[in-house]
């Protein structure tokens, strides 16, 4: 009977020292999967923020409208310059940048900063190589982006092929970049009606007309000097006139004067009468 008793009190502890060591071990594991739990949120969270930080996209994932737009924001300044120095329309200057750098993004530009496409030929600067009709041609390479806009400017008006384009209405971008195509700017045939597409889409126009607009306030404030009268705002060349000899007597530029009378080259001859003012080119316009 006593053996029974003490059998019982064995198995009795026994089974409540494995009762014990369930009961620690399960407080265990709950604790411990509390804690990894706890951690993985706050990663979670933490690349959550990361992937909704504004500041963090780079231009170059914007849409390719915005890119345009971006593009006109930064550029556009210039390309009016251009065309108060140079005579070519902003909107042409404009929309061949867009199309030939891809908005700014295109390799060539992104290398080089050329943003026109304009091929070494017999550029002494910098240059770089880039496929585009044949493999690795010869680019011309800029430090400067503004660089490339002047070095665009004086391309079209240094080369004889594109004197026609000066002849033509400075808000005649249509004439403008069908001339281009014409004097073999670019090979792709779609190339105007492209040029042309841009300029209407973002209404790059509008700077032709800024840059016009602010000739005639400037002339109307005295800035430069012309008298009403129909007559005083022509000119009959003289022996010995030239055309910066006059320019500089009408206090314009020697490219003003040959746009007013559609000249294609510094010649002229005693008798002929020259427009020295803009007067009757912005009737024109209107």
């Amino acid at each position: 009977m006593r053996k029974i008793i003490a059998l019982l009190c064995i198995a009795v502890l026994l089974i409540s020292c494995g009762g014990s060591k369930n009961v620690t071990t399960s407080r265990t594991e709950r604790s411990t999967t509390k804690e990894t739990s706890v951690v993985r949120i706050e990663r979670s969270n933490k690349e959550i923020v990361s992937q909704d930080t504004p500041e963090e996209k780079s231009l170059s994932e914007l849409p390719y409208k915005d890119k345009v737009q971006h593009y006109i924001y930064e550029f556009s300044g210039i390309a009016k310059s251009e065309m108060k120095t140079y005579g070519i329309p902003a909107s042409i200057t404009l929309a061949q940048g867009i199309l030939e750098s891809g908005a700014g993004y295109g390799e060539l530009t992104q290398r080089a900063n050329n943003h026109f496409g304009i091929k070494c030929h017999d550029w002494e600067g910098d240059r770089v190589y880039h496929d585009d009709d044949r493999s690795q041609e010869c680019f011309r390479k800029y430090d400067l982006a503004s660089e490339s806009y002047r070095d665009h400017s004086l391309f079209l008006k240094d080369r004889k092929r594109y004197s026609r384009l000066f002849t033509f209405n400075k808000k005649d971008y249509k004439s403008w970049a069908r001339g281009l195509r014409e004097a073999g700017y670019a090979t792709d045939r779609k190339y105007p009606e492209k040029l042309i597409g841009i300029i209407e889409k973002y209404q790059l126009y509008k700077f032709d007309n800024e840059v016009l607009g602010r000739r005639d306030k400037k002339k109307d404030k005295g800035v430069v000097v012309a008298s009403s009268s129909p007559a005083d705002s022509r000119y009959k060349v003289k022996k010995g006139d030239t055309l910066y000899s006059i320019s500089r007597r009408y206090k314009i530029s020697v490219e003003e004067l040959k746009t007013y009378n559609n000249l294609v080259n510094n010649n002229i001859k005693v008798g002929q009468v020259l427009k020295v003012t803009s007067g009757d080119e912005e009737e024109d316009f209107n």
